[in-house]
Parts: structure tokens; sequence; C-alpha cells
């Protein structure tokens, strides 16, 4: 029997792929483990590789083609075999082989017996057949408990599984409930014995009105010649999804500062005579600001926050995110621990990470669990900016470009260093005046700089 070739999940917020390139040719003999498809995500590319010996016989998918994950795109078997187009019979709602072989009892898994396909607020994979009942019967898909893909796929049947639960409510809260479509098995029952009331059903109705966003208005643009068209789809349509909602969801407020960099400046490069032969690199200043902006935020713990749900979280790692221009649009690996790390390690980090966004081969892992973030425009010649906080995150730090300037210093016009920082802040978790504590310590730790703090 042919073993499936199918998309690896590639990240928890990995829903779909884009095909690549084949490494093989169609009826190409394969081995267990070997590289046979490239495969993009909104993130980076990878290659999938064959899940058995024999020949590959590929599905109907081509280069540039967008694929579900789990979807099955080849089979690998005999040379006379051909991909049969029944292996994509999950897509449509039924088990393929591999969910044969991953779930072999037919009885759903209950919420006590296994997770649910994902957590609120997460990418949720389901068959279309899945999706349709769940649509059409109102159900939210992140409180079903899948069966299909090993656990990482609803299914159908899991839908209609969750539909069939006894719900205890009183007669009118079902009323109330089908009336304003909610899903009583979404709610937690606060009567005498547990059920649901007509009360429940009033909240639990004003949170699901509260969560519907606007009608977004579409624009009739005018005739106009196209030079090219670019699908908002990939990293493009990833960044542009993120910069909306972060826009629209937080309170930002922008605190700029000037800061004179002219000891910083010095710093960096007396330091670089001593250590570039050892490193292997000079220290950069983006290596010196998460250092510094790792003690500001020890100091001033409310800034390395994030906001989770109505709870307010401080964190207790401190992972600097470093926005970075490539090719394929903008990336913010992390740097985990920053606090807890030389600026040798951290500078490592920093060019590994680097390397690896350019060449398109970064991990998932190593574009999640930031705390703050550092974006600097100072290459470009920009001296101040608005940054777009990277959610969840409570702060984004916008770094401008170091330039000589005419300065006021004890009385008397001097050149100096001048660099304007830009904190934009979510003032749904911070205040003005903490945020600004916390800029100012930062301007001092670049204006006074203490090789010590700023390198072990």
């Amino acid at each position: 029997m042919a073993e499936e070739l199918f998309i690896p999940k590639l990240g928890q917020t990995v829903e779909e792929v884009t095909i690549i390139n084949w490494h093989v040719k169609d009826g190409d003999q394969v081995e267990q483990g070997q590289e046979v498809l490239e495969v993009e995500t909104d993130k980076a590319v990878f290659d999938v590789e064959a899940t058995d010996d024999g020949f590959i016989h590929f599905g109907p998918y081509k280069a540039g083609d967008v694929v579900p994950v789990l979807a099955v795109v080849a089979v690998i078997g005999e040379k006379d075999e051909k991909f049969e187009v029944k292996a994509q019979a999950d897509l449509a709602g039924e088990p393929s082989a591999s969910e044969v072989k991953a779930a072999p009892s037919d009885t759903p898994a209950t919420a006590a017996d296994k997770q649910s396909a994902s957590k609120a607020g997460e990418k949720v994979f389901a068959s279309p057949r899945a999706r349709k009942l769940a649509d059409t019967k109102g159900v939210d898909l992140s409180a079903v408990a899948a069966t299909g893909g090993g656990g990482t796929r609803v299914k159908e049947k899991d839908v209609a599984a969750y539909l069939a639960q006894d719900v205890k409510a009183s007669p009118i809260a079902k009323k109330m409930a089908d009336e304003k479509g909610v899903d009583l098995r979404t709610i937690t029952g606060t009567g005498s014995r547990g059920e649901i009331t007509r009360v429940d059903v009033e909240r639990a109705s004003a949170v699901k009105t509260a969560a519907v966003p606007a009608a977004v208005e579409i624009t009739v643009l005018p005739e106009m010649e196209i030079a090219e068209s670019t699908p908002l789809r990939g990293v493009r349509g990833v960044i542009a999804e993120r910069m909306a909602a972060s826009a629209h969801t937080t309170a930002r407020v922008t605190l700029l500062m000037d800061v004179d960099a002219t000891e910083f400046v010095a710093m960096r490069e007396k330091l670089a005579g001593k250590v570039e032969k050892k490193w292997g690199f000079k220290p950069g200043y983006n290596d010196l600001l998460a250092k510094a902006c790792a003690c500001a935020l020890r100091r001033f713990p409310y800034m390395n926050a994030r906001l989770n749900g109505s709870t307010i979280e401080q964190l207790a790692q401190v992972n600097i995110g470093i926005a970075v221009d490539a090719e394929r649009g903008l990336f913010v690996p992390v740097l985990q621990d920053v606090d807890q790390k030389d600026l040798q390690t951290v500078g490592t980090e920093f060019r590994q990470r680097v390397d690896e966004v350019r060449s398109s081969k970064i991990a998932p892992e190593h574009l999640s669990s930031g705390t703050f973030t550092i974006t600097n425009l100072g290459m470009y010649d920009v001296d101040g900016f608005t940054p777009v906080i990277n959610l969840p995150e409570a702060a984004i730090l916008g770094v401008g470009r170091i330039a000589e300037r005419a300065v006021v210093v004890d009385g008397e016009i001097t050149i100096r260093k001048m660099m304007v920082l830009s904190l934009a802040f979510d003032h749904r978790l911070v205040d003005g005046a903490p945020a600004a504590k916390f800029l100012q310590y930062l301007k001092d730790l670049i204006e006074t700089p203490n090789e010590v703090t700023l390198t072990k």
C-alpha cells in the first residue's frame, strides 16, 4: 500500500503553505528522509522529506499552488502505482489513510480525554465539511475535540458529536440562545444546579456582539493602468494582517526623546577594538541596544508585559525581538533571555538569526515568544518615526540615525552625536508617566554607558 506524503505542521500558527519546487521528478525513486519538496510558509522556506522508500507519484499540485497543512501532495509506493484522488478525501471531510493510522478508534475524544483542536485565539485545522457544519450551527471550532490527523484536525463527525452533547438550560434560555445565535455548549451555567439561565445567555450574547468587527466599506477604485499586481498573501499578507490588528486593537501612544549618543558611540568603537578578533565580529548598535533594553525592562518590569484577554501579565523572561528587513518582507527574530546573556552571545545569536531570515531558513520558534521589540531605521537616515506595536507585547522601541548636531551643553553650543528614540506603547497596559520613566532610564544608559553593564 502506498505511503502518503502530506504537508506536515510547521508551527502552531501555520495553516497553509505555498509549493515552491519539487526536488525530484514524478515517478522518481526516493528514500525515506530524502528532501523531495520545498514549501514556503508565512515565515520561512522548508523542505519536506520522503516518508518511505519507493517511487513517488505527485498529486494535482504544482509550483505556486497554496495548499493546507496536512494535505496529501503525493504518494510513495510501487513503480506502477498512481496518485489516487481518494487520498485527498480528508480535505472533503472523510478520513485519509494517515488519519486512520493516527486515530484507530471511531469514538470522538471528549474534552476530558484530550484537548480541543486549538486553544482560543489560535488557528483551527478543520475539513471543509466540518467548517460548513460548524458555520451552519454556529459552533466555535476551537471548542471541538479533534480526532483527525492524530488529534490536530477537526472532522465533520467531531462537530456532529459536539452538537449531540446534552446541555442543561432553562426553556427561556434555550429559546433566547436560538434567537440570538448563541451556542449553549460554550456557556457555563450559573443556575442552582449548574443549568444555563437567561442571564447567562444575555451575557454571552453581549460578548459575542462586542467581538464582531464593524463592516468594512469597500472603496470603488478608479480605472487606471496597472504596472504590476502582487497578491496580499504569504509574508506580505501576514504583515498586513498583524499591522492592521495592532493599529485597530491597541491604544497606541508614542514618546519621542532626544538622546546624546556621543559616549555610546565612543564606547562601541573602543570595545570593537578590543574584542573584534576574539569574537569574530564588531559589536553592533542593535546588540548594545538589546542589552540596554534588557536592563531597563528588568528595572521597569511593567514594560515587559502583554495583555491576555482582560488580564495584564508581566513576563518572567526578557525576550527581545529585533526587526530585520529581508527580500521576502519584515521579520522579527527573537533573542531569548537577553538579560542573562553577555554581549558576545547576544551578538552571535543575532547574526545567526539574521542569516537564517535572509536565507529563508529560520525556524518558527525563533520568530515567537518576544516580550519587547526594537526596530532600527537609522541606517536609512530616518531620524524619528512611530513604530507599530508587535502584538501582544506592551511596547516597541524605534531607533533613529546617529547624526552630528549642534546642541547646547553647559550653556555652550557644541557638536554632539545625537539620536532620537521613539517608544510606542499600549496605553491599556501602561500609562504615560511610567512609560516615560522607562525611556528616560534607557536614555541614561546610552548617554553614560557602562561597559560592564552592557557587555556582561
